[in-house]
Parts: C-alpha cells; structure tokens; sequence
C-alpha cells in the first residue's frame, strides 16, 4: 500500500522553525497499531491522520507513544496541507476530532484555531517535577497540563529538566508547561513531556488552550502575541473569548513524498 506523506513546519514562516508535523491522508482507517508504528517511524512530536468525509474531515493526532486528545500544531500544518498542496477549495476547514468539532478559517497566509479554552487552576506541583527543575515556580496551576509561572523570560530560557525525576511521573496525554511575561511579546513558553521519547515540543498549541486565557486574564487583554522559545522557537498570535481561544500562526512546507505499507 503507497501513502502519501508531508512533513511542515507549524507556528513558524521558515524551514526549520516551529513545530515540525507529519501529514498523512487515508481514504479509510487503518488499525491503530499500524498508525503508531507509522508516527514512530516518522519520528517527530506528532503525526496526524486524515480521512476526508466530504463536509467535514475525520482528524486524529499521535505522538510516537500515544494518540493525542488534541494537538494544535499538527491540526495547523493539516489546514495547510490540505489548503496548499491538496488544493482543498473552502477557507474553513471544520475537523472532527476527538475533542469534537474544531474549525480552522484561512486569512492570507495565517490558520486560524478555533480551539477549546482551559482555563488552569491553583494546584501543587508533584515532589518529583518540583526535584527536576533547577528553577521553582513562583506558581503552579493545572488544567490538562502543569501551568507554572516564572518571573522573567530569561528564567524560562534557562530551565533545565533532571529527566531522571521527571520521567518518575505519568501525566497521560498532559505536560508541564513554564511560562512567564515575554521581553518583546505579552508572554512566552516551553512546554515538556515525561516519559516521552521528544522531552521537549518545540511549540505546543494545545499548551495555550490554558496560556491565553491564564494571560488574558493576568493581563487584562483577550489579544496577545506568544513565542515559544524553544530552540526551533514559534510565533502565536493569540485571541481569548468566553469558553473558546483562537490560536493562529503560519506554516511552511518541508517535505512531501509516499511511505509503503506491506
């Protein structure tokens, strides 16, 4: 069986910035182990799968270990695979997905989410994401992932993860996202995954499901700019409604070829 295959850089309007996504069309589901081993081989944070119903598209996300309940990144670079090299013709695109109907509109070069907003919550950090950090938090919040606050960009800059107390801890499909002001954006991030084979995304759009309205509420405005700063590093322009955000950003196609199943 011949597939095709594409690989784009999300959040970014650069080869090798954002989050690098793999695309893969189907006509019909295949068995999940087979779509595993698929993202295992492509080996970046997250391989998406599509199968095109017509009025809507059947979306689902994996990273080399699991599939995901949403992923931004790779819903982005979908939008623009389909917009861009599958000559799909509307400008919204509506996803079904597991976290159920999410809309991607197309403005000039920029794919805009239409994403769920999660708010975090005051939590405690677990001992051993605390004795993995070489710098506390002076918060810690949780929605599906860890949100924890810092004090200036340079501490997020230089985070350090210990992966030998960190991977003690299973978050299931959720991360731990250090946060904090931005020197020349409202804020900036990085994102991190226990026992995962890529420790840390390079940018992670479901992350600011729960950064944006944590930000828009911190500071007192529902539009802001995000970067990423990992060191492929992401750009986000970010928008904060009452249960929903809309997460935008640019995208650049890297590679497109087949991939062979027996």
């Amino acid at each position: 069986m011949k597939l095709e295959l594409y690989q784009i850089d999300a959040f970014t309007n650069k080869i090798f910035g954002g989050n690098p996504a793999c695309i893969v069309p189907l006509n019909q589901w295949l068995p999940d182990d087979i779509l595993l081993k698929i993202t295992q081989e492509n080996a970046v944070a997250e391989t998406a799968f599509f199968v095109d119903k017509g009025d809507k598209i059947h979306l689902r996300w994996f990273t080399p270990e699991t599939e995901m309940d949403l992923c931004g990144h790779a819903t982005l670079a979908t939008a623009h695979c389909l917009k861009t090299i599958l000559n799909y013709q509307k400008d919204t695109i509506i996803f079904e997905t597991l976290s159920g109907e999410l809309i991607v509109t197309i403005e000039n070069d920029y794919y805009n989410l239409d994403f769920p907003s999660r708010m975090p919550l005051e939590s405690t950090l677990p001992h051993n994401i605390a004795k993995a950090l070489n710098i506390q938090p002076k918060e810690v919040l949780k929605s599906r992932d860890y949100v924890l606050l810092y004090d200036s960009e340079e501490d997020i800059k230089n985070i350090t993860i210990n992966r030998q107390f960190f991977d003690e801890i299973n978050l299931n499909t959720g991360g731990v996202i250090v946060t904090a002001r931005g020197n020349n954006c409202d804020f900036v991030s990085r994102f991190f995954t226990p026992q995962a084979s890529i420790l840390e995304d390079p940018v992670t759009g479901s992350a600011h499901c729960s950064l944006i309205p944590f930000w828009a509420n911190r500071l007192n405005k529902n539009e802001l700019n995000a970067m990423q700063i990992s060191e492929r590093t992401g750009t986000l322009k970010c928008t904060n409604k009452e249960n929903r955000v809309i997460i935008s950003g640019q995208a650049k196609t890297y590679s497109i070829g087949n991939l062979w199943l027996e």
